[in-house]
């Protein structure tokens, strides 16, 4: 389980030098670790030992009239490596993004309406809230809505945007559904009452509209009696284990993956369909370096009848990131017009050498941005890209 972090929410670059977060900055040995290993490191213009540098010289100025942090993909990696343990990616560049942002005269268009579409409808992808639960229509097993039934439930589940809109993210919650009831969970969802938890705008400096989203989530919750809250959003779960807990969330916490790997020894039994699938596996930033979680998805894969499971040549810790963080799932536009690589090629190269026939990943940004890699790489006859609860649905008895 992952360590919660401690409240940042007062911390500003202001009063950050009198912080204990601010001491451990100064620490900084200017190493260069943070920009060799961030995946944009050869073309950010002020990776995070140069940003640090402008804060002490008294500089920053000069680096919020930059564009450099829209390149900033929030993948831990730097705060992953760092031999000081500052924490960068929690701490330093959110504060510096804010900045950035109030500063930027020319947002990229998509970053821009997403955060809009996020403030006025509670979803980056501009739908009606209305919409939020009409995949349970197609779901071959009920699901519970608790605004229309409001009685007590087990687990809370927070299914997030991408999931919830997305046809792909749709497909998703269908098996994540299934598989709570063949386990006979007592579970619920918000309906058209849930709204994004928040945490890309967060890491694009919106904390404004992060407070807004949070501040309402929190009232939500407080309707409805539940023991567990269950996500199948790893932005979520990432979002309430570090930035919800500090505001007084204190129920019990799960992504779907970490749920039945621990409830595997149920599960198990019930894969019967053998799948004869070569797996690889794609360690999401927010699950893996942020909250170590990397043995869960891949003890749930290993289960499944007929699926060998191969590696990639970076994986765990050294995982190559989607890009779909911090707002970079709505940057690829401006990216490709930087001539930057996208991330998510990168890897979906990385994922086709090891000359497995499935992605497997458990972040919805992925599916859809992994599934658009391998159409442009040239690799999508020979791979598919799948949730890991899609597989384990799919091996279900029928």
């Amino acid at each position: 389980m992952p360590v919660i972090a401690e409240d940042m929410n007062e911390i500003t670059l202001e009063n950050l030098w009198n912080t204990p977060e601010g001491h451990r900055v100064l620490s900084c040995m200017q190493c260069g670790m943070c920009a060799g290993t961030c995946p944009y490191g050869e073309v950010m213009e002020y990776p995070p030992r140069r940003i640090i540098g402008m804060l002490k010289a008294g500089e920053l100025d000069t680096v919020l009239r930059s564009q450099s942090l829209l390149t900033c993909v929030t993948c831990y990696a730097c705060m992953n490596k760092c031999p000081r343990g500052i924490r960068l990616t929690e701490v330093l560049l959110p504060l510096v993004k804010e900045q950035t942002f109030i500063q930027l005269t020319d947002m990229p268009a998509e970053l821009q309406k997403a955060l809009e579409n996020t403030d006025r409808y509670g979803n980056p992808l501009g739908e009606s809230p209305r919409k939020r639960a009409d995949w349970v229509k197609t779901s071959k097993v009920p699901v519970r809505i608790l605004p229309t039934d409001r009685k007590p439930t087990d687990v809370l589940w927070f299914v997030e945007c991408y999931t919830a809109y997305h046809p792909r993210g749709q497909d998703n919650c269908r098996a994540t559904a299934k598989l709570f009831h063949a386990l006979g969970v007592d579970f619920a969802i918000l309906g058209h009452e849930e709204k994004c938890a928040g945490e890309c705008a967060r890491l694009t400096g919106e904390t404004g509209l992060f407070d807004k989203l949070t501040d309402y989530t929190m009232k939500l919750l407080g309707k409805y009696k539940f023991n567990r809250l269950v996500t199948s959003g790893a932005h979520a779960y990432d979002t309430f284990v570090h930035e919800y807990r500090p505001r007084g969330f204190n129920h019990e916490l799960d992504h779907t993956v970490s749920f039945f790997a621990s409830r595997l020894d149920q599960l198990k039994p019930k894969l019967k369909k053998k799948l004869n699938y070569t797996v690889t596996y794609h360690d999401a930033c927010a699950l893996g370096r942020h909250n170590n979680m990397y043995d869960e998805p891949r003890k749930l894969l290993a289960a499944i009848p007929g699926v060998k499971l191969v590696e990639m040549e970076h994986n765990r810790e050294n995982g190559i990131c989607c890009g779909g963080g911090g707002g970079g799932m709505w940057l690829d536009t401006y990216y490709k017009a930087k001539g930057y690589e996208r991330l998510s090629e990168r890897r979906i190269k990385e994922a086709i050498a090891t000359g497995a026939n499935v992605l497997a990943v458990s972040c919805p940004y992925e599916v859809s941005r992994f599934e658009d890699a391998l159409k442009t790489v040239g690799g999508n006859s020979n791979m598919i890209v799948r949730d890991v609860v899609e597989l384990l649905a799919e091996s279900l008895e029928e």
